[in-house]
Formats: C-alpha cells, structure tokens, sequence
C-alpha cells in the first residue's frame, strides 16, 4: 500500500493478471476433466465434462428384462436420470475444488487486500459454472 492507505496500482494489476491466469488454467482442467455418475448399483453409468456436459452413458444389459418391456423401460429412464444427477453433483465439487478459491478472490473476502468483500458466488465467471453459486441452501 502507498501512503494513506491507496493500493498501489502496479500490484492490482499484478494480482489481478495472477488471478486471471489461474482462472484460464482452472477453466483449462475442468475443459478436460471428466466425472462419473452412478445408478442401480452401477447398472447405469453417465460420463460428463468439467463443464456438466453429459458425454457418455451406459447401460449394462443386466438391467434389460425382456420379460417385462414397459417397467424395464421406466426402470432404466430413472436409472439414467439419477445416474446424471450423481455425476452433475460431482461436477459441481469439481468445480468448486477447482473455482472456488478463484471466485473468494473475486470478492469474498480472502482475494485483493484493500477491496474489501462484496459477497458474491462464479456464477458470473467467465465460462458459466452453475455450480458456483454455491452455499448451503442454493442447491449448489
């Protein structure tokens, strides 16, 4: 800080092209990054990206009754629902893992010292993580 309490601007600009860079590098893992959800006992499996992507699913043809079409219809339509529920929460952990400390940065209180803390989740953040809101009772 310079006299009086002023921020120097050569150190914001340093912390906030830190800050920049280890959010590119964050947005870059979670770009590669994959999770897994499962339901029925791992009878149904869905893959997805860091950014909550489904980009796979499977089925094992356990849970195919052929004597009983209909309900092995539903029964599977609800496995693979909650199977993508289990990996979208993953997901969320993931991003919070990876994003986290970057949006309390950002204004939570522990980022530019003399900023002060404006609240605030990523759900702003450049790239659109949802699961950033964060916080109990936000569903995050």
């Amino acid at each position: 800080m310079e006299p009086g309490g002023q921020l120097n601007m050569q150190e914001l600009l340093q912390q906030a092209q830190a800050m920049q860079e280890q959010l590119f590098s964050a947005q870059r893992e979670l770009a590669e990054a994959e999770v897994r959800g499962t339901a029925g006992g791992g009878l149904v499996t869905a893959t997805v990206n860091g950014q909550g992507e489904v980009t796979g699913l499977s089925i094992d043809p356990k849970a195919i009754d052929p004597d009983d079409p209909a309900d092995t219809a539903e029964t599977i339509a609800d496995l693979v629902l909650a199977a993508i529920r289990d990996a979208g929460r993953e997901v969320q952990e993931l991003q919070q893992e990876k994003m986290g400390p970057l949006a309390q940065g950002l204004g939570g209180g522990g980022g530019i010292p003399g900023l002060g803390g404006g609240g605030g989740g990523g759900g702003g953040l450049p790239g659109g993580f949802p699961g950033l809101g964060g916080g109990p009772g936000s569903g995050a």
